[in-house]
């Protein structure tokens, strides 16, 4: 019998109730006719502290719960959620669905992952450390202080009207602290139960600045932390100045073929495409530049991607994918070769792919250099390229993911002899990701521990800019 539970807690953490829920659902689609059947419980907890020059602005809380029920019957497949645990309701949901998905065509190449590959060690949701206690200790009147404290709006305002020779004026400063706890639990009828939880405290600043000829321009900066005795925001405010101020007066640079060094905030633009083209389903659909790549050598042998998501106490990793299945960590690019594809049941099943992961939840670049160097900053990758344009930001733009071709406009700094000579904007590259990739001159050692994918400054040949 399914039991109604208690009123939503107000936790972020599912509580006993609601997992002995999720079985007797489990147990009754089974009796109701499916013969398979995956249940996952997502519950998390966001809060929000905005603040705008200095004082609270607003203030926010997302309680979030949903059900999800991935049901196989009678060769045929369906998914349908809900958040209302009501136990007249959700007997009601679950036959309703089965009678629709009988009304399905058949889709023999569904089916729950196979034993062997699902996640053993994750009963209690803790075994990665990303879940601090402390969470439940939190009250309003913390968090409002974390955000103001963390705040250098008023401090700015007092430099400026002490100060004479302070070149820009700050405009406006919005910053914002929030903190959140998520619960995944998921079972299945061949056995399956595996949960994972975390923590996260981070903050957030934009500023805007004037320059002395009226000029304007913005940085943002941020940082966050699985942990609160880890979690340090007393540094944003003043890196987002730095980085807004170092933008005052740009200046024109001529187009052509350019080394660029790509920093650690925005790399990822340079990385998201590769794993997305990895991706089973792109594969599938035949709508990737490196479908058929599996084992060859595709990019530059100073390419290693690694996927790291078992690697306990670091943002991001998880024991087990959406559909259970154990997460391993193993070379996604090796030497520039292809080792690895995101492959779920259904798309193994439908291509005849190996299966793996449905996607790659945590992953990291190895750092390189020429001179085999393994600790590079990105003022050493600036020293080493001598002379190009340092990419800090990206506005706009888009890549063909069939092809690979990609074109974005972009904002950083011009540098030559290995030193920053003025900021630029305005500017637009363009090129082909294998192309790129094949031009790779180092991979820095700098990835923000914060970030949960671990991508450090890059650098390339040869790259296409124009004004």
């Amino acid at each position: 019998m399914i039991k109604q539970t208690e009123n939503m807690n107000i936790t972020g953490i599912t509580d006993e109730n609601e997992r002995r829920l999720a079985a007797e659902c489990l147990d009754f689609a089974i009796r109701e006719g499916a013969d398979k059947a995956r249940i996952t419980l997502d519950k998390s907890l966001l809060n929000k502290f905005a603040t705008l020059n200095g004082t609270l602005d607003r203030v926010s809380q997302c309680l979030d719960r949903t059900l999800t029920f991935c049901l196989f019957v009678n060769g045929r497949y369906g998914v349908s959620s809900t958040n209302r645990l009501d136990e007249n309701e959700l007997k009601d949901f679950i036959s309703k669905a089965i009678s629709e998905i009988k009304m399905l065509a058949p889709d023999p190449c569904r089916d729950l992952p196979s034993k062997e590959r699902t996640e053993k060690n994750a009963r209690t949701g803790k075994e990665l450390g990303l879940f601090d206690e402390v969470f439940g200790t939190m009250t309003a009147g913390k968090r409002v202080k974390a955000a103001l404290e963390a705040s250098g709006y008023a401090h700015r305002k007092e430099e400026e009207k002490n100060r004479k020779d302070i070149p820009s004026i700050l405009i406006s400063e919005e910053g914002e602290y929030s903190d959140s706890v998520s619960d995944t639990y998921i079972i299945d009828s061949d056995g399956l139960e595996c949960r994972h939880m975390e923590t996260s405290f981070e903050y957030g600043v934009e500023i805007t600045l004037q320059g002395p000829q009226g000029d304007k321009s913005g940085g943002f900066w941020w940082t966050a932390s699985p942990w609160l005795k880890d979690f340090d925001a007393s540094g944003c405010f003043e890196e987002a100045l730095g980085r807004a101020s170092a933008k005052l007066n740009p200046q024109f640079i001529n187009g052509g073929k350019m080394n660029m060094v790509v920093g650690t905030e925005v790399a990822s633009k340079m990385v998201t495409p590769i794993l997305n083209a990895l991706n089973g389903f792109s594969i599938q659909q035949e709508n990737s530049f490196l479908k058929d790549s599996l084992d060859k050598k595709i990019f530059s042998e100073r390419m290693n991607i690694e996927d790291m998501g078992r690697t306990a106490g670091t943002a991001g990793a998880k024991l087990f994918d959406s559909e259970g299945v154990a997460t391993v960590n193993a070379p996604i690019i090796k030497n520039g070769m292809v080792k690895k594809y995101a492959v779920n049941t259904y798309i193994a099943n439908k291509t005849g792919l190996k299966p793996t992961i449905e996607s790659f939840t945590r992953i990291k670049v190895l750092p390189f250099a020429e001179n085999g160097s393994r600790e590079l900053t990105q003022k050493d990758i600036i020293s080493l390229c001598s002379e190009g344009i340092l990419v800090t930001g990206f506005n706009g733009g888009n890549y063909n993911p069939a092809t690979g071709d990609f074109s974005y406009g972009i904002e950083g700094f011009g540098f030559k002899g290995g030193k920053i000579t003025c900021p630029v904007s305005g500017m637009v590259i363009t090129g082909n990701f294998i192309t790129l990739w094949n031009n790779l001159i180092a991979c820095g050692s700098d990835s923000r521990i914060c970030s949960s994918d671990r991508i450090p400054t890059l650098a390339f040949s040869d790259v296409d800019f124009s004004s």
